[in-house]
Order: structure tokens, then sequence, then C-alpha cells
């Protein structure tokens, strides 16, 4: 879009210099504004060193790679032991705090989405203001400053200095834009809001927890959203990178509706699984739209308006007066004075006060005519010099500043952290992008071949679109309970190594423990026969002996139930795709019969 105001220019290459890495540590976070009063972009102040504190790498590596390998652990050894539910999952507390922890994030998701709606409503110009389409792309882009076109403040790598376009935008002392600032989406709320909900990825991964405990497998695809979530919001906070605030928006406003489902689930409200289908949808939604949002920043500059200052130098012909003429003449006679030829310089000297005295009298006719040829005679050298010098006192040369409107170009990334932030969403979500297309165009081809009949295209999309995610859950799945052996196996074949002993190819170990040696074989059947004698003694009337019975009998029943649950679940999905694939045949033989009757 090119044109005599602001343009832009989408597609253009960024600078290599942005894909430094690792990326520069300038500048440093800058912390939400310490407010005189309590506003809601910024509820209270965070104090510096705790909010840069929680912005060092080593935070989310530490915690992620912590959280990844625990939870593969975990689902092996719920998957070794039948997954069973967990002995706590089965008390009140449990599901009270099951309860509140849906209920806090719902609630807390939905207020940060709201916050993220207002910052964007208080940052991007009204559709109806003049350059609003690049207004409204300098204003996503450029994230700190004043409200206006060329009025943000950005940081210049080659300077090492906060600068803006705008001569009258200053930075405060401390060299950092100006926490008053107001208009900009980073003080607008997103360096108070962002800051936490970054904060509230560690705490959402009690999710996993929850799911554990359950004795259910969290999927893969869940681990690597969360690990992958946490290090997506550092690097976007920590670099202040732009288009951080989508994913604090979109994720958010998933969530609160994510959440709200799980509280009615656990509050054992009926919720319809096409419910569950649209969210999971939604999710993979996110990754696509995001991984495309986040890299078009790299590839978008644009124009904006700035006030350039030139130096001019002009002569001017001051308003003459009689103290004007006074200084001229008594200037000019002394320098005839002192002239060789005194009485051709006086003359020149008289001829042209006469000019100046008609002039300052208003007679600019008469002072015209004072230089008539024939009336005056020919000036000498020495007349020409005073007339010169006569000249250059009346005519003044005086600089004058005037100042031009100019469109100057601004990429929308300035620094190699924004970009490194950019980057690696983009290769966080990348392999779910490629999965998910790889299976939807795998299913659209499929739904499309010769010999496959031809329903709507919105059936053809919508179908193909849950394939898509049936068959990126599933992949992720086979490629997590892979890592998970895999763990498993390192770990079993670390420790047995620190012991001394090496396993076996069928499993079998070598050792005093090994359960099939003769004497362990034959100790196992002694313990065996010794536990049988002492129940039959102690008998059916122990009290102590009735009430684990009475415990195994409840877990048997829950673990039925579940089950039950699950099997409903089950055959509720497979009623629902029975439904749809009658009406889609239903459909496609009312087009083969309105074909047939054409015909």
């Amino acid at each position: 879009m090119s044109g005599a105001g602001p343009s832009l220019y989408p597609g253009e290459m960024p600078p290599w210099a942005v894909f430094q890495f690792p990326p520069d540590s300038a500048p440093p976070a800058i912390p939400p504004p310490v407010a005189d009063q309590v506003s809601f972009r910024n509820p209270f102040p965070i104090p510096a060193h705790i909010y840069n504190g929680a912005l060092e790498p080593w935070v989310p590596l530490t915690i992620a790679s912590t959280y990844a390998v625990t939870i593969s652990l975990l689902n092996k050894y719920n998957r070794k032991h039948g997954n069973k539910p967990w002995a706590i999952s089965k008390t009140r507390a449990f599901h009270v705090f099951v309860i509140f922890h849906n209920v806090f994030l719902a609630i807390y998701s939905a207020v940060t989405c709201w916050a993220m709606i207002r910052s964007l409503k208080h940052s991007i110009p009204h559709y109806t203001e003049h350059n609003a389409v690049v207004g409204a792309v300098d204003a996503l882009c450029k994230i700190h400053g004043p409200r206006g076109l060329g009025d943000a403040v950005s940081y210049n790598p080659n300077t090492s200095r906060w600068e803006s376009k705008n001569a009258q935008i200053r930075v405060d002392s401390t060299g950092l834009p100006d926490p008053t600032d107001v208009g900009r989406i980073w003080n607008e709320g997103l360096a108070w809001w962002g800051w936490w909900f970054y904060l509230s990825k560690f705490y959402e991964v009690l999710d996993t927890a929850i799911i554990i405990m359950k004795g259910k497998r969290s999927s893969t695809l869940q681990t690597y959203h969360h690990a992958g979530a946490m290090l997506s919001m550092w690097s976007g906070m920590r670099y202040m990178s732009p288009p951080i605030w989508m994913f604090a928006l979109v994720n958010s406003g998933i969530h609160a509706m994510m959440y709200t489902y799980y509280t009615l689930s656990a509050l054992r409200i009926r919720v319809p699984n096409r419910v569950k289908r649209t969210l999971t949808t939604m999710q993979i939604t996110q990754f696509l739209v995001g991984v495309a949002f986040a890299a078009c920043h790299l590839f978008v500059s644009y124009t904006v308006p700035v006030s350039v200052a030139y130096n001019v130098a002009e002569k001017v012909l001051p308003k003459l007066n009689s103290s004007t003429i006074a200084s001229v003449a008594s200037s000019v006679t002394s320098s005839a004075a002192d002239a060789p030829a005194t009485a051709a310089a006086t003359g020149a000297a008289v001829a042209f006060l006469k000019k100046l005295v008609y002039r300052a009298a208003g007679d600019e006719g008469l002072a015209e005519n004072v230089y008539q040829p024939g009336i005056s005679s020919p000036v000498s050298v020495a007349g020409a010099a005073v007339t010169d010098q006569a000249h250059h006192i009346i005519h003044k040369t005086v600089n004058r500043v005037f100042y031009r409107t100019e469109y100057q170009h601004v990429p929308c990334v300035d620094t190699s952290g924004q970009a490194f932030a950019i980057y690696l969403n983009m290769i966080y979500l990348a392999p779910l992008t490629v999965l998910f297309m790889r299976f939807f165009f795998k299913s659209y081809m499929k739904r499309t071949s010769p010999n496959a009949r031809h329903p709507t295209d919105h059936t053809v999309i919508a179908k193909s679109t849950r394939d898509a995610i049936r068959g990126v859950d599933r992949e992720m799945d086979s490629l997590g309970k892979s890592a998970e052996d895999g763990f498993s196996s390192a770990i079993m074949n670390g420790a047995s190594a620190l012991r001394g002993r090496t396993a076996k190819p069928n499993g079998e170990r070598n050792g005093s423990l090994s359960p099939v040696s003769p004497e362990n074989k034959q100790f196992i059947d002694s313990f065996k026969g010794r536990v049988s004698e002492e129940l039959e003694r102690v008998g059916e009337d122990d009290d102590h002996t009735k009430e684990r019975a009475r415990d195994v009998a409840k877990e048997l029943v829950s673990a039925m139930e579940e089950e039950h649950e699950e099997e409903k679940e089950v055959k509720e999905e497979q009623h629902e795709e029975e439904k749809e694939v009658k009406e889609e045949q239903h459909e496609e033989e009312k087009e083969e019969d309105t074909a047939n009757g054409n015909a």
C-alpha cells in the first residue's frame, strides 16, 4: 500500500541482524509503571528485581524440562499399574480441590482475556481515524511510548538507546520510555497481565497432576503444549516481542471456556461431547493462526510521518526608521572620510542615503529615481565600496529553521530478542502445524477421490479437520509412549549399572533378588503359605479384615463406574459418528436422486 501518506510494505525480508543467536540481552524487560492510583491496567506494583528475576532463562527451562520428564515417568508408572486411580483421588478433599482449581483458572483466564481486549482497545486507532490501517500496524508493532502514528519509543540496537522518531517525545532520566506514557499495549496492561499469565503457565501443570492421580494417561499433546507455552510466554515477555499480546489474549480466552467445561464435568453436569471436540478444534486452530500471525511481524515494514528540521540562510531588509538611517549614515561617512577618492565616495554615500530616506518616507518612486542614468555621475571604485558597505549593513543574513514532514521507513521488529521470541514460537508450533496439515490433506484427498461420493465442500472440510485433529492426537500419543518407554528404560539401565547388574533380554535380572532363582522361589512360596494360614486363622469376623474388604469393594465399584463412564462416552461418540455418516449418506442419496431426475 503506497501513496502520498504513510504506507504499508508487507512481504519485505527483515535484516539479518535480527536473527542473531543467542539474542542480545539488551534491553531488559521494563516492569509495569508504578501508578499513583490503582488501575485495572496495573492493579498493584511489582518490584523490578522480582519482575526480571522471574524472567531469567533458567526458570522456564528448568521447570519445563522437569515437568516433561516427570510426566513421562508417571505415565509409564500408571500404564504398568493398569491405570488404577491413586488413593488420594478418591478423597473428598481432592474432589473439592479439583473444582476450586478449575473455577479459579476459568475466572482468572476470563479476566486476563478482558484485560488484553481492553489494552488493544486503548491502543489501536478507530477505523474512522486518518491512516487507520497503518496506525493499527504501528500500534501492534511498537508497544512502548505514547499513542499516535510515529510517536512510539523503540530500542535502537545500533545506538543502544531508546529513541522516538518524533523529536517532541522524550525518554525519562534513566533513558527508558516514560512510565507515564499511555496509549501503547505495554503500559496499557500487557506488562502486568502478561507477566502474571506467564507465571500461570507453571501453575497449570496441576492439570496434568490431576489426570495422573486419577490413573489416566496425560496425552503427549497436553504435555507438549504446557511445556512449550512456558517457553513461548517467557520469550515474549522477556524480550517484549510485539505478537505476545495475541498469545495472552487467545490462549486465555480458550482457557476460560475450557476450564468452565472442566468445572461442569467435575460437578457431574453432563456436557455434550461435541463441546469437547469444539474446544480441541479451537486449541489446534489457535496453534495454526498463532504461528502465521507471529511470522508476519518479521516481514512487515511501514512508513511514519517525521517532522525534519532544515536550516536556511536568508538576507532580510529590516524596517527602516530614523535610528537605522542615522547609524548607516554615520558608518558610511566615516568610511568615506578614510577612502582615497573622498569626493566620489561622499557623492555615492549621499545618493544612497537619499534613497534610504525616500524609502523610509514611503516614496518608493523617488527612491528609485535617485540613480537614474544621466542624472548622477558614475560612481568611482571608492564610492562603490562605500555603497556595498551600506548594503551589507542594511541587508542582514539570518539563519531560519524550517520543518518539513517526511515519511521514514521503519521495520515492525527492532531487536534480535523480539525476533528470537517469534521464531521460537514458530519452532514450538511447527510440528503441530505440519502434522495437522499432513492429516488434513490426507483426509481431504481421500474424501474427494474419484471413487468417493462428493458431499458439499463444507462437509468435506469439516470432516477433514476432525480427522486431522484426531491424527495429530494419535501421532503425538504414539511419540509420547515411545518417549516414556525410552525414559523408563534409560533410568532402569542406569540404576542397574549403578548396582552392578545388567538386564537380560527377556526381562529377567541376575542377583539375590531375582524372583526366578530356586532359593527365592522357595522363599516366596513359603511366605505365601504363611500368609494364607494367617488369614484363615483371623477369620471373617475380624473387624480389620471386614474393613479391608469394604475398601476393596469400594475401589472395585469405583473402578467399574469409571470404566462404565468411559465406555458410555465411547459409545456416544460412536453413535454420533454413525449418525453423521447416515446423514451424509442420506444427503448423498438425495443428491444422486436429484441428479438422476435432472438427467
